[in-house]
């Protein structure tokens, strides 16, 4: 039995994990008609004269592209992302932290823990993005939304992440405009971004290829950016900063801020920088985030929690009340504590 040309290319979709979109391109490409094509030998001269009916018309110059409506939402699409909807809305979002290595198991009951997103490490991790991509795909649909803190604003390391399905990106140590346009740029598809349309599991109707509107012409306006800034480089820039468009949540880093300054929380040096981050999240617009000590701390909305291991400890801590820790003291064999330490 013979597959049509449409059939044929989206079996290749499938197996080769293109866009749907891409798919579509090689059924119409496979038809075998291409009536805009330059003739064999002949040189078009494109880049002086366009095709009749194109909207860009005249030389072509990449400054003044009229970008096209092929992925425009439907009108009235809504959001479907819960974090981003939440912040809209000016809500607190919590998220917890997890080892890029972590098992499915642990990650999924992390998601179904309460949190609205799950803060997927990967700059102080063993990374592997293989195993990352199989945690978010073992519970898509959890309570959490998958997230990640990538190890810097890298096209590589931005797209595994979006590629793979997540829906939060955090960038670290951002010093400067420059690094955050880069951020934003391998965020966001066109026109807003220079995201490339790769495919990955995203695209696929097990996570996101079935929400409202389609996950090529929605998402710009569902993924979620926040910026990290650590260092007193990103705190002489934390107004520009906070300025780029598609950013939307800076991070005061209360770890690296002081490890940058040194000083201490508290001290009236470090909380200066805090506040030069509050300031400029607040004149940009932008969300603030930070530690989830600071959820009662002036205009914090967005917070990352401990990991999970020490949300086990508190868990089961809580769950078993005066029963926890009342292990009796191990006097002999290998529990025991080193001689001179009982």
């Amino acid at each position: 039995m013979k597959l049509s040309a449409l059939s044929a290319a989206l079996c290749v979709a499938v197996f080769a994990g293109y866009a749907p979109s891409q798919a579509q391109d090689d059924a119409a490409a496979s038809a075998g008609s291409f009536p805009l094509a330059a003739k064999a030998g002949v040189d078009s001269h494109a880049d002086k004269t366009a095709p009749p009916g194109a909207a860009n018309q005249g030389p072509f110059d990449m400054k003044t592209w009229k970008y096209g409506q092929r992925f425009d939402a439907p009108p009235t699409t809504p959001i479907w992302n819960p974090v981003k909807e939440k912040m809209m809305r000016g809500e607190k979002i919590t998220s917890v932290t997890i080892n890029g290595n972590a098992s499915p198991e642990v990650y999924c009951a992390a998601a179904n823990s309460g949190v609205d997103f799950i803060w997927t490490e990967m700059q102080h991790n063993t990374r592997d993005w293989s195993q990352v991509a199989r945690m978010w795909r073992a519970c898509p649909h959890a309570k959490a939304v998958p997230g990640v803190r990538v190890a810097y604003a890298d096209e590589r390391e931005i797209q595994h992440a979006t590629d793979a399905g997540a829906l939060v990106i955090v960038v670290p140590t951002v010093d400067t405009v420059e690094e955050a346009k880069a951020a934003r740029d391998w965020t966001y598809f066109p026109p807003l971004g220079k995201r490339s349309q790769g495919g990955g599991q995203a695209f696929d109707p097990a996570m996101w290829g079935s929400v409202p509107g389609g996950y090529r012409a929605t998402i710009n306006d569902n993924i979620v950016l926040i910026l990290m800034i650590e260092t007193l480089e990103g705190i002489k820039n934390a107004y520009e900063i906070a300025r780029v468009p598609g950013v939307t949540a800076v991070f005061a880093a209360s770890g690296d801020l002081g490890n940058f300054s040194g000083y201490a929380q508290g001290s009236p040096d470090y909380e200066r920088l805090i506040n030069v981050v509050h300031d400029a999240a607040l004149e940009a617009g932008k969300r603030l985030c930070g530690p989830f000590a600071w959820r009662d701390r002036p205009d914090f909305t967005c917070f990352q929690a401990g990991s999970e291991v020490a949300a086990i400890g508190r868990g089961v801590g809580a769950e078993l009340g005066p029963l926890a820790n009342t292990q009796a003291k191990v006097e002999a064999g290998p529990l025991a504590a080193p001689a001179g330490k009982r």
